[in-house]
């Protein structure tokens, strides 16, 4: 079915909505939500612990002492840049531009690869500079669960976006795929949705005390 799809859609046959042109890709949206609503409560658990232990240092450094507007307002910078070209990858598989889609996610990869190093080097510098790694207290163990595992969620989608890439480079847009990277591109918001919060709850509130 999706290979017949291919070969037939043109820019003239292309739904204006492809993203819900078939019932696969309906039931891969609904799927999406369930996920996502899964994913809502395991974060939101994550932040409560984050919380209920920020204070615990065990006589280590504070979230006072670590944090800095800089690298944490930088790498926000370039995830919510990634959202937006993600945005505009989407606009482009809606018109049935596939080269444009790919050259607008392949922007979108390279910000989220950028935020990647960055939280990379800040875990280095933290662990370096103060001696504050996982196990050095129950702070540190919850800072580096809750911004580590939205780090592996990074990690995950950029596969995710790479994969589709890489797998459908030759095949062009179809309403097998388009639901494919409709979906890859609405995690991705996701993730910079959860990092809004972390940049809010762990950093701001955590420089102020």
């Amino acid at each position: 079915m999706g290979a017949h799809v291919e070969e037939k859609l043109t820019a003239e046959t292309y739904p204006a909505e492809p993203e819900k042109a078939t019932l696969e890709g309906k039931n891969k949206f609904l799927a999406f939500w369930f996920f996502l609503g899964g994913e809502t409560v395991l974060f939101g658990s994550l932040f409560a612990t984050y919380l209920a232990l920020k204070n615990s240092t065990n006589g280590g450094a504070t979230s006072q002492e670590l944090f800095g507007l800089e690298i944490a307002f930088l790498a926000t910078m370039l995830l919510l840049t990634s959202s937006l070209t993600s945005v505009y990858a989407m606009y482009h598989m809606k018109n049935f531009e596939f080269a444009k889609m790919q050259l607008w996610l392949f922007i979108t990869v390279l910000l989220g690869a950028s935020f990647l190093a960055l939280e990379i080097y800040e875990f280095n510098h933290y662990v370096h500079k103060f001696e504050f790694t996982f196990t050095s207290s129950a702070f540190g163990s919850a800072f580096y669960t809750l911004v580590g595992f939205h780090g592996a969620h990074v990690a995950f989608g950029l596969l995710w976006i790479i994969t589709l890439m890489v797998r459908n480079a030759k095949r062009g847009l179809s309403l097998y795929n388009a639901p494919k990277f409709y979906i890859a591109s609405l995690y991705w918001h996701f993730i910079d949705v959860v990092w809004v919060f972390i940049f809010t709850v762990v950093y701001l509130m955590g420089m102020v005390g």
